[in-house]
């Protein structure tokens, strides 16, 4: 593999409400060979290395108190193939689906971003896809039971090819690091391998069905890409070159600046017109003034007139209440009825019997005055109403209503009169300042007319010169998968051309292997090493037993040998490989954790394993990078070290989340 092919990892961002938390990768511009991620227990070195993961398909991100609280998105610049890449994923609920533009992450947008799905990862346009197509693994199936012909298959996602690329704190010094525990996953591991290396079962099968598939979707590119290349010839569309679009903006740029000057000389021109102006503006002010009292005046007298006429009703209805009582007198007993002769004493209750008829009397609350007080006929309010009161105060109102009236009429004629006056004057004003200001402004109307129409033109040709640099980059991007498909399809012919022997490839590859896994344990002065290899089923083995028998600070060392193994074998045969290792707490029991093994803590140093990882990528340039989360590396590797979290408010950056420091 080239050392543009493959992934690297630039720089991390996690985009917060408030601010971003950034991570770089790079030296100058350059991804570094090596980087080191130095802190505290607790500080977020770890879930650096989980959200790079999660930025290229992983299904879950960190979900650390502060990482809720502050972080909205993730954002993970890569190099795919040389070329720089933004993928996009959301923080908190995690998300189905990223969004991949080509650029990097500080400059503008040149491209547009493209959604691609995270699962299912056998989706042609899914995150996996993308990511395996630059390793040279897209469309790679693996069977479901490896030893049968017949078994189904199930596509290869990136998640799976991770277990080679990053291995996690629960793994290291684990007793199920090749996945023990879980029978299908154990052969799939085996089968990742092989296809990294190229050494699985069925090769020439499974290359001429991807060979098909890929010729297929080839062709199917190449017919898209024909169809577009008509279609934006048929618009006729100018150039959408950058050197087009700079031309008009600048033709835009020097025709507002015309403007400018002109709307500044029309008023250089006409400033002599400036008590023209003061008394045209004077006039409208008095004009809106006496307009607006008129209205006033208007207003009240609408709303009088129907009081008066009220007040006018109320007093007729009063003159024939007090005419009533004069015609009607109910129950008023003065005369005897049955001899007609004048009653000495009114009619009266006497021992709850009437005067008169005798009849039983309810008892009333209040005194007798006559028979139907005494019949306990309760009084009504027109009867208690004192009318001719009333009526004089009504009378009173009515006067002093129709007398506002009266002189609202008088004022409003004098109010018409002054609107009117105001606003013939305030036209007079107008037309004087218009005679006085037209053939200046006519000339500059004239012009500033002719500008405008020449800016909705540039306006209308950059419009087109966006709209077609569009549409070339839409071109540009389906011949860049064309390109892309067509080298891949080369590859896998030259592959299918070149194959030998599956066993005998897969042997050849685990002998370079467990070579290089038995020269780590030397290099880092491994206890009484003996026996050191790696067998056929990649199960790890020191003085003659499998890892599993050692002590917990000799696994972490046998695993770290066995990932970087197969990591550094991979990247000198340009093998499948992304070209990118993370590890997570090399110095696990060894001193650095809460439990430590003595034996081999005193008998390794952390140096050896740094000096020899950094002499190998030095002798392999830019072909691979290594990013390791480590508490305290040593001194050797201090300039290695890209950022260092203290867990200390007097220290800063306290974390990964810098601002959360409670």
């Amino acid at each position: 593999m080239s050392a543009t092919a493959g992934i690297r990892v630039r720089r991390l961002r996690l985009v917060g409400i408030d601010r971003n938390y950034d991570v770089n990768f790079t030296n100058d511009g350059d991804v570094r060979r090596l980087s080191i991620i130095s802190g505290a227990f607790s500080s977020g070195k770890t879930a650096v290395l989980e959200f790079i993961a999660y930025g290229l398909g992983a299904r879950r991100h960190p979900r650390h108190p502060e990482v809720m609280r502050k972080v909205r998105a993730s954002l993970l610049e890569v190099e795919l193939s040389g070329v720089p890449h933004v993928i996009e994923r959301a923080v908190g609920e995690p998300s189905t689906s990223a969004f991949v533009r080509r650029g990097r992450m500080d400059e503008a947008a040149a491209f547009t971003a493209e959604r691609r799905p995270v699962d299912p990862a056998g989706d042609p346009q899914s995150l996996s896809s993308l990511l395996l197509s630059h390793c040279g693994l897209e469309g790679v199936q693996l069977r479901e039971a490896p030893t049968s012909s017949e078994s189904r298959t199930d596509p290869l996602s990136f998640r799976d090819l991770m277990w080679l690329t990053f291995l996690t704190n629960e793994r290291v010094a684990d007793k199920n690091f090749l996945f023990e525990n879980s029978y299908m996953r154990k052969h799939k591991l085996r089968q990742v391998v092989d296809v990294v290396f190229a050494v699985h079962d069925d090769r020439r099968i499974e290359i001429g069905a991807r060979i098909r598939e890929l010729e297929t979707r080839l062709n199917r590119l190449r017919s898209e890409l024909a169809t577009a290349r008509s279609f934006v010839e048929e618009q006729h569309t100018p150039s959408g070159d950058a050197q087009a679009r700079l031309v008009a903006e600048r033709e835009l740029a020097d025709i507002t600046r015309q403007l400018e000057a002109i709307d500044a000389q029309a008023r250089a021109a006409t400033d002599f017109a400036t008590q023209l102006r003061a008394r045209h503006r004077s006039a409208a002010e008095t004009a809106q003034s006496a307009a607006a009292f008129l209205r006033d005046q208007e207003t009240q007298l609408a709303r009088m007139l129907p009081l008066r006429a009220q007040y006018a009703d109320d007093l007729l209805k009063l003159g024939m209440l007090a005419q009533a009582k004069h015609l009607f007198d109910p129950l008023r007993v003065r005369t005897c009825p049955a001899c007609l002769h004048p009653l000495q004493v009114p009619p009266h209750t006497d021992g709850g019997h009437c005067s008169l008829c005798h009849h039983p009397v309810q008892p009333s609350s209040e005194p007798a005055t006559d028979l139907g007080a005494a019949a306990g006929t309760l009084t009504t309010p027109e009867e208690r109403l004192d009318v001719a009161a009333e009526t004089r105060a009504t009378k009173a109102r009515l006067r002093a209503i129709t007398t506002f009236i009266e002189e609202l009429e008088q004022s409003l004629a004098a109010a018409e009169k002054r609107a009117a006056d105001t606003a013939l004057e305030e036209q007079r004003a107008a037309k004087a300042l218009d005679e006085a200001t037209g053939p200046v402004v006519s000339t500059y109307l004239s012009a500033r007319d002719e500008l405008h129409r020449q800016q909705i033109q540039v306006n209308r040709r950059i419009d087109e010169i966006n709209t077609s640099a569009k549409l070339q980059e839409g071109l540009d991007k389906r011949a860049a998968k064309v390109v892309q498909q067509e080298s891949q399809l080369q590859h896998l012919r030259d592959e299918l051309a070149s194959l030998g022997d599956a066993a005998v490839d897969r042997d050849q590859v685990l002998q370079e292997i467990s070579r290089r896994y038995a020269r780590l344990l030397t290099e880092w002065h491994y206890p009484k090493l003996s026996m050191p290899h790696i067998a056929a089923d990649l199960t790890p083995h020191v003085r003659g037993e499998p890892y599993q028998e050692a002590s917990s600070g000799a696994r972490t060392l046998i695993t770290l040998a066995w990932q970087l193994a197969v990591f550094e074998v991979a990247v000198e045969k340009g093998a499948a490989h992304p070209g990118f290792l993370m590890i997570d707490s090399p110095q696990k029991n060894l001193g650095h954790g809460g439990t430590r093994d003595s034996v081999i803590a005193d008998a390794v140093s952390i140096d050896d394993f740094y000096r020899f990882l950094r002499q190998w990528l030095q002798d392999h340039e830019d072909t691979a990078q290594v990013i390791i989360a480590d508490n305290s590396p040593p001194d050797l590797v201090e300039e290695n070290v890209i950022i260092r979290f203290s867990r200390d408010e007097e220290h800063p950056p306290y974390g990964l989340i810098d601002d959360e420091t409670g």
